[in-house]
């Protein structure tokens, strides 16, 4: 053979796509060594020119030929025109790993560049008849196909052929001008081609499993393989029914054969098989069958539906919008389908159902790893499961009435939304457009490997963002990136442009899913696009009540009116109400949320910037519908003060103000109102609403925790509390006509206040002590004193202005309610040396210097208190029972009437009070001899406690944990329903416990789960409680935590009938107490 004159230059390779240039040279001349004509290597590097990676193509290419000759095989026979040398090519390029299969495999190759049976044009039918055939079985059987060839032959050939067309799919795919266009076309063959595969595979199986012709047997193809949406590289969600074919078949053998026959046709499709050199084709799902992969592999259709009526999760039935039966008896298939439909059509009315699918999205969300957020083009916010969730929420909620809507695939289903009115036709072709470009996306980084992956190409230092913020883009860095540069030549794009495209489609399909779900319910006629959607009222009132709203007429009634009109504030509600009706409708009372949004409009909206301030921060305007969703106190608090609305957007705002920041606005006050109670007291007030707001609002927005929020409220109680004695003492100096005090007084705060431990709804418990100026008469300072207290309750709780008051609680002062109110030094010493309970020196373990004359507090503090609640001798058993008693008797006479005990998380048991005595009862106990429990705080000191080994950790971490979450849950009752004299009372019904229980972290509408893990915890409490507070044995302990777990749960009209396990221990006390 002359010499071939075929001679690429350097600058032909570039053309073609070529980067490196030696290797690609080295290939060519192997080629000519081979004997390939010029003409043909002309054509292969022209062909390459159109290949996604024509360095692989190339490479591949070399090595097909060196195999097939290797083989004696003739190229040109396989090869035979331009246009298969171009299908192979472009094959090679975009599928490294088919290329390597067709070394070994030239049936691949043939079928990749001529497929001469034109398997890629083969219907559902054609298919299933190619792939029975491959096994041995009758294709023209209709409902029992069996596979007459052995397990490794049949699986061989199964395996074979099904590469073979799928080489034939890919080709069609690669080599089309337009990938987008026909994504449909190669979703429904690939699912075609699945179909057919678990046909041959359940020949087989029939084949395989003696006893086979007695049991019907169907599949149910779920996720993308239902909907006819299939990627190359996918598991396969499945789920199986069976039914006797003979009367006699009994259930036990029916269920025997049918799962060893699902056994083995999942054994044919996914695993290793001796004898067989195939690999296996795609892994098998079973986990959306019936109680998931717990559940049994197979079930008769009767077990199904009882499941299904039963016991299935909201999320379930969304799942089965995409059942198909794929393979195996028809009829059984049908009525599967019968029997699923009216579940599926009706499950939008189920309780939360829509809240708990938009949970389930956002939960999946989370779980992606923060590196991977912004590759994910099938689970990423914008990606491909945004578009299917938001297609399978209008067809769930509007499929009930509307038939047309009744359908699985995803841009089907999109074509009939827009038919039938629901999405406009601007949005439905923008959606369709970005979904395709998506999943050729995806099937492009599946192709290549044959591998699972739904991932972009990582970018390096560029692969976060492109959603809300910029990617950090290098374009010579892009350049260099093989795979990125692989996938953008799939689409005729530079990398850059790719991952431009890439990050605008994933904002448009973010947008589309606001524009899409929520705008409709926007009654916007006066401001239509041509083609914009308005719902019809019965469309618009399921919306609304599909995504939480009580009155579904109410919500219309109240979008109407914020969006009439054309003035400023309903042209921006017109903008921001779509995402904010779905941030409503996330919270446990969107009715609510959306009338305290409606409120705020007409109280400010006119005169406020606030609406532009939200239209400009997202992240306001979320927490704000948060907070008007899930709150009531803080609803009607906004409403008075919207300047509080700019306070959401940044952090530092919604930090709890420093004492000495405070003490500038009191100071500020006395200034100005230092003659006037009344404007004082408004002042005093006003300011205690506004910080509980302040706090409110970072606490639920996640800024403050728990224990801060309850240090904050401390010291706006303290500022207040101080600035209220300092204007009272100036307002009787000038009463009693003197230059300076006849008498310092001092506020010692008790109680939670003392602790440092005040609630939204607290009282402040606290003593008043005074001592005469050095030039005063005790008659002089006690008149004085007693002035002064009165200005102090008046200006803080008096009827001087409508502001909510502050209680101020002075029943722990020496003699109860019964002493005076405010008592001189003197007196308090003398009256805890010689008169002191035991209950008043438990009182003093919280006691605290909190306003006033501060040297007075000290003395009284170290002179009086310390001694007594800080003992140096041991308390005897009469003490002991002195507490036990009063404890006792303090439950059952300021339990309200009415209310269960189990149910009060102050009194209750297990609650606060439970942990507050046992702890302060160890420090009377130890703090004479152990200094650091000399704190007012509960949790500090049973941290001392836990250091100091007198609380075993794990009975500190019960205490901790129930102290922590009745406290939260007090505060979060608070804010729920705005009612202080409910705030200690755990509500019966589950709406309101779900009110509460999203301050506790939980999801709005989990009141029951919320109601049962605090329940679980008060009783592992109260356990604790009867073991170090009453000093009971574990058995005693346990058989009462046992009765109060068992009393909870009886109706309240039955009464139970006596258990001795619960009485014994009841009898054994009352005994001890006779003997006593």
């Amino acid at each position: 053979m002359e010499s071939s004159m075929f001679k690429p230059s350097s600058m032909d390779l570039i053309r073609a796509g070529l980067q490196d240039l030696d290797k690609a040279r080295a290939l060519f001349d192997q080629l000519k060594a081979d004997d390939i004509p010029d003409e043909r290597c002309a054509e292969l590097l022209s062909a390459l020119a159109h290949a996604c990676d024509p360095d692989m193509a190339l490479s591949n290419f070399v090595d097909i030929v060196n195999a097939m000759q290797s083989s004696q095989r003739d190229l040109e026979h396989v090869i035979s025109d331009n246009d298969a040398l171009k299908r192979l090519v472009t094959v090679l390029g975009v599928s490294d790993a088919m290329g390597k299969f067709m070394r070994f495999k030239p049936q691949l190759v043939e079928a990749a560049a001529v497929d001469n049976c034109n398997s890629h044009l083969f219907n559902h039918a054609q298919r299933r008849a190619r792939l029975l055939k491959a096994v041995g079985a009758d294709p023209d059987e209709p409902a029992m196909p069996v596979a007459s060839k052995d397990l490794a032959e049949a699986a061989t050939a199964l395996r074979s052929s099904y590469r073979n067309q799928l080489a034939a799919i890919i080709a069609q795919d690669a080599v089309a001008d337009d990938p987008t266009s026909i994504q449909p076309t190669i979703s429904r063959e690939l699912s075609d081609l699945a179909d057919a595969a678990l046909e041959g595979a359940l020949a087989i199986a029939r084949h395989e499993t003696e006893g086979s012709e007695h049991v019907r047997f169907t599949i149910i193809g779920m996720g993308k393989l239902g909907a006819q949406e299939l990627n190359y590289v996918s598991d396969v969600d499945l789920i199986y029914v069976v039914e006797p074919a003979d009367k006699d078949v009994d259930h036990q053998t029916l269920i025997r054969v049918g799962t060893k026959m699902g056994t083995m046709l999942q054994r044919v499709c996914q695993s290793a098989i001796m004898g067989v050199a195939e690999q296996p084709l795609w892994q098998i799902d079973g986990g959306l069958r019936p109680e998931g992969k717990d559940g049994a592999l197979v079930r008769v259709l009767s077990s199904h539906k009882n499941y299904y009526e039963q016991w299935a999760e909201n999320w379930e039935f969304q799942a089965l919008l995409k059942a198909r039966p794929v393979a195996g008896d028809p009829d059984l298939g049908q009525a599967y389908m019968d029997m699923t439909r009216p579940f599926v059509w009706s499950a939008s009315k189920r309780k939360n159902f829509v809240y708990d699918c938009q949970k389930m999205r956002k939960r999946v969300e989370d779980l992606i790893p923060a590196p991977l957020k912004d590759r994910e083009i099938k689970l990423g916010r914008g990606g491909l499961r945004d578009v299917e969730f938001t297609v399978q929420m209008l067809q769930l909620v509007h499929g009930r009435t509307d038939e047309s809507l009744r359908t699985s695939n995803t841009l089907d289903s999109l074509q009939h939304l827009s038919e039938g009115g629901y999405v406009s036709r601007k949005q439905a072709v923008r959606m369709s457009q970005d979904y395709r470009f998506e999943r050729v996306m995806e099937h492009r980084q599946q192709i290549w490997s044959l591998k699972r992956t739904h991932l972009f190409p990582d970018l390096g230092r560029a692969s976060v963002g492109g959603l809300e913020k910029k990617r950090d883009i290098d374009v010579d860095e892009l350049n260099q990136n093989q795979e990125l540069r692989r996938l953008a030549r799939a689409f005729g794009l530079h990398p850059e442009e790719l991952v431009d495209k890439y990050d605008d489609t994933r904002r448009e399909v973010r947008h589309l899913h606001l524009d899409i779900y929520y705008r409709p319910m926007l009654p916007v006629n006066a401001q239509m696009e041509n083609d914009q959607i308005v719902l019809s009222v019965e469309a618009a009132q399921e919306r609304f009540e599909s995504i939480g709203f009580g009155d579904p007429d109410a919500a219309i009634r109240h979008v109407q009116a914020l969006t009439a009109g054309v003035g400023r504030a309903a042209k921006i509600n017109r903008i921001i109400l779509p995402a904010v009706l779905q941030w409503l409708g996330e919270g446990q009372n969107p009715d609510m949320g959306l009338l305290n949004w409606r409120k705020l409009e007409e109280n400010f909206g006119t005169e406020s910037g606030y609406l532009g301030f939200l239209r400009d921060s997202t992240s306001a305007a979320q927490r704000l519908c948060h907070i008007l969703s899930n709150s009531r106190f803080l609803g009607d608090a906004l409403n008075k003060s919207v300047e509080s609305i700019s306070w959401l957007g940044d952090d530092d705002n919604l930090q709890a103000r420093t004492r000495e920041a405070l003490d500038v606005q009191t100071g500020s006050a006395l200034e100005r109102f230092g003659s006037n109670i009344n404007e004082f007291a408004t002042s005093m007030r006003a300011m205690r609403r506004h910080e509980i707001e302040r706090i409110g609002l970072s606490w639920m927005s996640g800024v403050i925790s728990d224990s801060d929020s309850l240090k904050a409220m401390t010291d706006v109680y303290d500022a207040i509390i101080d600035a209220s004695l300092t204007w009272a003492v100036r307002h009787q100096i000038a009463e009693f006509g003197v230059e300076t005090a006849p008498a310092g007084i001092t506020v010692i705060a008790m109680g939670r206040y003392g602790g440092r431990e005040v609630n939204f709804s607290s009282d402040a418990d606290a003593i008043l002590i005074y001592r005469p100026a050095d030039d005063a008469d005790d008659g002089q300072a006690n008149a004085f004193a007693k002035k002064v207290v009165e200005d102090l309750r008046n200006i803080l709780q008096g009827p001087t202005t409508l502001e909510p008051k502050i209680e101020l609680d002075l029943d722990l002062r020496p003699e109860g309610k019964n002493g005076p109110l405010v008592r001189s030094y003197a007196s308090c010493e003398e009256y805890y040396e010689s008169w002191a309970s035991t209950w008043e020196r438990q009182a003093l373990l919280r006691a605290r210097y909190a306003a006033g004359d501060a040297e007075l507090a000290r003395d009284f503090l170290i002179n009086i208190a310390d001694p007594l609640r800080y003992p140096t001798t041991e308390l005897i058993e009469a003490e002991l029972q002195n507490i036990h008693k009063l404890k006792a008797r303090m439950e059952a006479e300021r339990l309200p009437r009415g209310v269960r005990r189990e149910r009060h998380l102050k009194l209750g048991k297990g609650g606060l009070s439970d942990v507050e005595w046992t702890v302060q009862l160890m420090q009377l106990q130890h703090a004479g001899d152990i200094k650091d429990l000399r704190v007012n705080g509960t949790l500090e000191a049973l941290d001392v406690l836990e250091a100091k080994k007198l609380i075993s950790a794990i009975d500190a971490i019960q205490l901790r944990k129930a102290w922590t979450l009745c406290t939260a849950a007090r505060n979060g009752s608070y804010l729920w329903s705005g009612r202080a004299n409910q705030a200690d009372i755990l509500p019966d019904d589950i709406y309101s416990l779900g009110g509460i229980a999203v301050y506790l972290g939980y999801g709005a509408h989990r009141g029951q789960h919320f109601e049962n893990d605090l329940l679980a915890v008060m009783r592992k409490c109260r356990d604790v409680c009867q073991r170090l507070f009453y000093g009971k044995t574990e058995g005693e302990a346990a058989a009462a935590t046992t009765a109060t777990a068992s009393a909870a749960t009886q109706q309240p009209q039955t009464a139970p009938r006596p258990r001795m396990h619960v009485i014994a221990p009841r009898l054994e006390r009352n005994r001890r107490r006779a003997q006593r």
